[in-house]
């Protein structure tokens, strides 16, 4: 790769990961314009690298484009969250079953996450650390096809979860607390459990995030 290759490259990560900022912690609503030229004027850019970056973070679900072209903070519609629900909960139960072995040999970097966790300052980075949690899940289960498909999901999960941590924490101011005491519980059952009952843990876990939904404003 040529230099003005390297440069370019970056010049595009960079546009591309203010965007997903923005978005990610709400900054960006959803269906706000995202217009090249607004985004390449505070980055100093022009407009190719973030019009790359853009389809870029299509691919990862959180911008869409209409017809004529223009890209928006993709709207997730309840039916979207039913599918990333009904994903979950195929993949993360079948996953706690096949890591428990491997958790239970050693569970130090899920003990690492919960501290962190309790370290948070933002509702944002709980939400991160929440789902660094569960893929360190998938990744102890051994199957790489099964992380790989969860890992797909990632920035979607992060945008709904996001959304669902900022309102929680709104509504109760409890969101840090509770995310850390489902959490050690999880850990616990590795420690303590079969893998039949982690798995039922889990599911248990993912049906709760369902439960959510209701009270989540169609446009918060």
């Amino acid at each position: 790769m040529t230099s003005s290759s390297l440069a370019s490259s970056s010049r595009t990560d960079s546009a591309s990961e203010l965007i997903r900022r923005e978005i990610l912690n709400g900054r960006a609503a959803p269906g706000d314009l995202l217009a090249e030229s607004a985004v390449a004027r505070r980055l100093g850019v022009s407009r190719v690298p973030v019009r790359e970056a853009l389809f870029t973070l299509e691919r990862d679900g959180l911008v869409e484009f209409s017809e004529t072209g223009r890209a928006y903070v993709k709207r997730l519609t309840p039916r979207d969250f039913e599918e990333l629900f009904v994903l979950r909960l195929a993949l993360e139960p079948l996953a706690s079953r096949l890591a428990t072995p491997q958790i239970r040999a050693t569970a130090a970097a899920l003990e690492r996450n919960i501290l962190a966790t309790r370290r948070a300052r933002t509702v944002q980075q709980v939400t991160r650390l929440d789902l660094d949690f569960h893929e360190i899940i998938l990744a102890a289960s051994g199957n790489a096809r099964l992380l790989k498909l969860w890992s797909s999901l990632r920035a979607e999960l992060e945008l709904w979860l996001g959304r669902l941590h900022r309102h929680h924490q709104f509504q109760t101011s409890d969101t840090l607390r509770e995310t850390i005491t489902a959490h050690e519980t999880i850990v616990k059952a590795f420690r303590t459990q079969t893998p039949a009952e982690c798995e039922r843990l889990m599911r248990q876990h993912i049906q709760g995030w369902r439960e959510w939904l209701p009270a989540l404003p169609e446009n918060d």
